[in-house]
């Protein structure tokens, strides 16, 4: 039992050191994340004109202008199966 949770613990930390490497480099390239946000933006507003149905609230958009395109994807998926919005 002690090994699994040494590799849980090990597995966490390998994805926490992921996030913190990909969070440094985004931030260094503020353009990068500006332009992910806008393209996140206008693909969301081409799927809700296309039929998506998914609704334009605070909490979509916010999502999708944080995330960009994977924001995108998570609102999608959350209206898709029907866990919210």
């Amino acid at each position: 039992m002690a090994e699994v949770l040494g590799y849980v613990g090990l597995f966490g930390l390998m994805v926490a050191l992921l996030i913190v490497y990909l969070i440094y480099r985004f931030l260094k390239d503020p353009t990068y994340i500006i332009a992910n946000s806008v393209m996140g933006i206008l693909i969301f507003l081409i799927l809700n004109l296309f039929g998506a149905g998914i609704p334009i609230n605070i909490f979509s958009v916010g999502i999708v202008a944080i995330g960009g395109i994977a924001g995108v994807v998570l609102v999608v998926l959350i209206h898709f199966l029907g866990l919210g919005f």
